[in-house]
């Protein structure tokens, strides 16, 4: 089910990154997407052709989109307040505990990032940075086989945390009751029932019922994905979600009970979900694989699990621990989980990953739900130069030039210098006009 390999094998297969442009479509999503827009076309054409119509159509291409793709034949109009609360009141008291100890984790992580505005006079004058919240973000939560409310919070509360505004949640239709009761909690009262590709497109551009919107956060499904690739520059992103991937880096004191479920864990969100062990004890890899066929049998998702393991998981036997980070470093992956016996000096080894978890204790399932960073990380290899979703993600730093005379005629000589290097005589024309004052 999952198989132990040598490094040599694992950077062929498993460890190998590939662009997303240059992803290959299983043969089943080709399939499905000639039988929805016609033969010879592909996921990216069927997903421009969705973003055209809803430009020129509005509310009458989202609804027909609807209609075909997710069966859903009611309005896309603003899920009301009424049925934001009655979701909220109707969820069992053990859930609204959960939903409410993520918030408030969530909320607190969030409030104590710096992000600050700030000026100096130490260079003449007034010089600094302006920091402003972005004003209007669309919030795309997945519905699928596995609704996430924890997405909502996850991507809401940062924004929120940022001071926006105008936050706009779109969840594909008929919006699950859990995400609607995370938005009652979080109080959001902008929740639109559309899903895929038409969200995206209604978001950018904005329809007669859905507000546009500045930024676009939040995972998708292909499509989605596809739809945030092909807006880039109109409006502002998060990133293009792909696979969710896990890596585990563990020696001889790890519990091979606890990381084989970790991985199930993992491989339980999609058939291309990744979940990768590297250790360099083959006690530790023998034991796991054994655990994983035991663990994995009484699991709803199995077959689910199976799949994903075999496409893309994989146990790596690696000469040391020195070896296993350099690899995990090259691979950049959403969530590293370190179950060593001194993780905090194994971390300092490694720059590249969404999210570090150290030792036993802090397995990525709660990073998931309720330790407080987002669980929207860079995926694809992307945090070797990407970051998790966080209040960064949701303001605008401004540069803010205030100088006096004295300083602003004392540099404009060099800067009229640079100026006629670069062949444009009118900026040092102007620059010239205040050293003559």
């Amino acid at each position: 089910m999952i198989r132990i390999m040598d490094v040599d094998t694992a950077r062929k297969t498993i460890l190998r990154r590939k662009q997303f442009n240059q992803k290959q479509y299983s043969a089943n999503t080709l399939r499905t997407t000639e039988e929805y827009f016609g033969m010879g076309m592909t996921p990216p054409m069927a997903v421009e052709k969705i973003l055209e119509t809803v430009e020129k159509e509005g509310d009458k291409a989202v609804r027909r989109w609807s209609s075909l793709l997710d069966g859903f034949e009611g309005e896309n109009k603003k899920v009301p307040a009424s049925s934001l609360k009655a979701a909220w009141e109707e969820m069992p008291v053990t859930t609204k505990e959960a939903l409410q100890l993520a918030k408030d984790r969530i909320t607190e992580f969030h409030s104590l990032q710096p992000v600050s505005s700030w000026t100096t006079q130490k260079m003449g004058g007034k010089i600094g940075q302006r920091v402003t919240p972005i004003n209007s973000v669309g919030v795309y939560v997945p519905g699928g086989t596995a609704p996430l409310p924890s997405s909502l919070l996850m991507s809401v509360i940062p924004a929120q945390a940022a001071g926006v505004e105008n936050i706009i949640v779109a969840t594909p239709p008929p919006a699950n009751a859990s995400i609607l009761a995370a938005a009652y909690l979080c109080e959001i009262d902008a929740v639109f029932q559309v899903g895929g590709a038409q969200a995206i497109a209604a978001l950018a551009f904005g329809t007669e019922s859905v507000p546009c919107v500045n930024k676009i956060v939040g995972a998708g499904n292909l499509f989605v994905t596809l739809a945030k690739q092909q807006l880039f520059g109109l409006v502002g992103l998060d990133g293009l979600a792909g696979p969710t991937e896990t890596m585990i880096i563990a020696d001889d004191t790890a519990n091979p009970d606890w990381v084989a479920a970790d991985l199930l864990a993992q491989a339980e969100h999609d058939v291309i979900a990744t979940a990768i062990l590297l250790t360099p004890s083959s006690g530790i890899a023998n034991k796991v694989q054994k655990q994983i066929p035991q663990q994995v049998k009484n699991l709803s998702r199995k077959k689910m699990i199976i799949e994903s393991l075999n496409n893309n998981g994989g146990i790596v036997l690696t000469e040391s621990l020195e070896q296993a980070a350099a690899l995990a470093n090259e691979y950049g992956a959403e969530h590293l989980c370190l179950s060593v016996k001194n993780p905090r000096e194994l971390m300092e080894k490694i720059n590249n990953a969404g999210g570090f978890f150290l030792g036993d204790h802090s397995f990525e399932v709660l990073g998931d739900y309720v330790a407080g960073p987002s669980h929207v990380m860079p995926t694809g290899g992307t945090a070797r130069f990407a970051s998790p979703l966080n209040v960064f993600d949701f303001v605008k730093i401004s540069g803010v030039v205030s100088l006096d005379g004295a300083t602003a005629q004392s540099i404009s000589a060099y800067a009229a210098e640079l100026a006629e290097l670069e062949g444009l005589p009118a900026h040092a024309a102007a620059a010239k006009a205040r050293m003559e004052v």
